[in-house]
């Protein structure tokens, strides 16, 4: 395939992430403005920092007047994921590619962008990173912007309806390889219930030091380690051929 056939691509996956993404930032947009801030600092962040939950919690300590400092480490918190994404997304990468197509594909490492990429074949061209960036990224900062300057003119069930869409696309991600694949399917399931039974337990014994961000990278190395003792995947010479 040709990189532009790679990008159209990207661009055709992406459209249900920005639709996605259109949905959910409305509604953060809203919540930035009531924090204080402008229309147009709301779309920078957005622009930015392609990230919900570390936006949506950077929002709220800048309305409560927070230090930078505290600021900074929280966004570590709970950005940290996005480090384990990198280092799987840099597997699929042929070795040949440049550190600026590694630092461009990196700004664009969200959940659902990393859901899409991880499910190409190997090895992962930069160019459908950049079709799928192309359309998630200024979907994400268009609903931002337009949360901030209109967004209390929707009713509050409106907004919040919005972001059953988000939902659905992360079903759409991982319903196809979990049909495919029994394992694939179990960690799934396994993956549900423990997200939700810790949840549940940090909210039940006040954990809040336990943050979202903490049970996302805890769950993700824990279950990633088990899947790969228990059924790890043998590279075929194909795949290592097309690494070279």
């Amino acid at each position: 395939m040709t990189k532009k056939s790679y990008f159209l691509r990207g661009i055709r996956d992406g459209m249900p992430i920005a639709i996605g993404y259109f949905a959910v930032a409305f509604a953060l947009g809203i919540k930035a403005t009531a924090a204080g801030l402008t229309a147009l600092q709301s779309a920078l962040l957005s622009l930015l920092n392609l990230t919900s939950a570390g936006e949506a919690a950077g929002i709220t300590l800048l309305g409560a007047g927070t230090t930078y400092i505290e600021l900074a480490f929280t966004q570590l918190v709970i950005n940290a994921r996005y480090l384990l994404m990198s280092c799987a997304l840099s597997q699929k990468i042929a070795p040949k590619e440049s550190i600026l197509h590694r630092l461009l594909v990196g700004y664009g490492v969200t959940d659902e962008i990393f859901g899409v990429s991880a499910a190409q074949e190997t090895p992962l061209s930069p160019y459908y990173s950049y079709g799928a960036i192309a359309v998630a990224a200024p979907g994400w900062t268009l609903g931002t912007l337009l949360g901030a300057v209109m967004g209390n003119i929707l009713p509050t069930r409106a907004v919040a309806a919005l972001g059953v869409a988000l939902f659905a696309m992360f079903l759409a991600i991982i319903l196809p390889p979990a049909r495919k694949s029994r394992v694939i399917a179990g960690l799934v399931a396994i993956s549900m219930a423990a997200s939700a039974g810790l949840t549940f337990i940090c909210q039940h014994f006040s954990l809040t030091w336990f943050t979202e961000g903490f049970r996302i990278i805890t769950l993700t190395v824990v279950i990633s380690l088990g899947a790969a003792l228990l059924f790890p995947l043998k590279e075929t010479e194909e795949v290592q051929d097309d690494c070279n």
